[in-house]
């Protein structure tokens, strides 16, 4: 299995959200997400996908997954009809907080078929402890989408490299 770099970006300061575009084959992509920070602490990252190169922000994302904690026991999420995926929630860089990610992306050019992600995610909070999740979701939409989008609720991100890659054989 190899990759194929498609898009990336690196934000160094105060950004609304990355958008990555460039899925135009029945691959398998991958996301990488690496050292997210955001402004605002407590936040939520959100990943929408793109038809176009536009989120779609319609109420049709369904999702699952285990929280892992290193300082407590596990937790689930599962969320039904959201206006976006939920990744997890973290802090601002002052208390040195971040995300990261690895997220595989299914069916995404077939207009026939709903779109499916994938995580493997680890965060670093506000009281310096390891935390993250493994589940996945769904766009309970039939159509083609090109890419991704992500932002927090509020705020904006601060910091980290996304890219996005087609995976090969």
């Amino acid at each position: 299995m190899g990759l194929i770099q498609v898009a990336t970006e690196t934000v160094t300061s105060a950004t609304a959200s990355v958008t990555l575009t460039g899925i135009d084959s029945d691959d398998v992509y991958m996301l990488s997400i690496l050292n997210l920070q955001c402004t605002v602490d407590n936040e939520e990252i959100r990943i929408r996908f793109t038809v176009s190169g536009t989120p779609d922000t319609s109420s049709n994302y369904d999702m699952a997954k285990k929280d892992l904690k290193s300082y407590a026991s596990f937790g689930n999420t599962a969320i039904q009809n959201s206006s976006y995926y939920f990744v997890a929630y973290i802090g601002t860089p002052s208390a040195a907080e971040n995300a990261n990610g690895i997220f595989y992306l299914y069916n995404f050019n077939n207009a026939s078929e709903y779109s499916f992600i994938t995580e493997e995610t680890a965060h670093w909070n506000s009281i310096q402890q390891l935390s993250g999740g493994n589940g996945g979701g769904v766009l309970t939409t039939a159509q083609a989408c090109d890419g991704v989008e992500i932002s927090m609720d509020n705020g904006n991100i601060d910091n980290g490299t996304f890219t996005l890659y087609r995976v090969v054989s």
